[in-house]
């Protein structure tokens, strides 16, 4: 029996396997794992830094994460909008498309 795979080993293991490790170790086994910050209080702030970004394909997993780290999809959508006078009208339209997807897939 194969042992499940992490998101980052699906996503890019296979070409990458470097990449994935330090995702799964550093980034999520070690910096997400820091008492300094809640997990939603983490979730937040990633959510904002992927918006202000414009890094709407890592926002589709970081807003689920955010659910499941207790942020409501009001508290999610608020933040978007709120970011639009900061990171730009284009990054908050397509974040909130994004968001839209994510929630109304959440909601089947």
């Amino acid at each position: 029996m194969t042992p499940e795979q992490t998101p980052a080993q699906r996503l890019v293991g296979d070409f990458a396997p470097k990449l994935a490790e330090l995702t799964d170790d550093v980034l999520f086994g070690d910096v997400w794992a820091r008492s300094e910050l809640s997990p939603r209080d983490r979730s937040l702030v990633t959510c904002a830094a992927l918006v202000t970004n414009g890094s709407t394909e890592q926002l589709r997993s970081h807003l689920v994460l955010g659910k499941r780290n207790g942020l409501t999809e009001t508290e999610l959508k608020e933040a978007i909008i709120h970011l639009a006078f900061y990171a730009g009208w284009p990054r908050a339209m397509s974040a909130m498309l994004v968001a839209k997807e994510v929630f109304a897939a959440d909601s089947r």
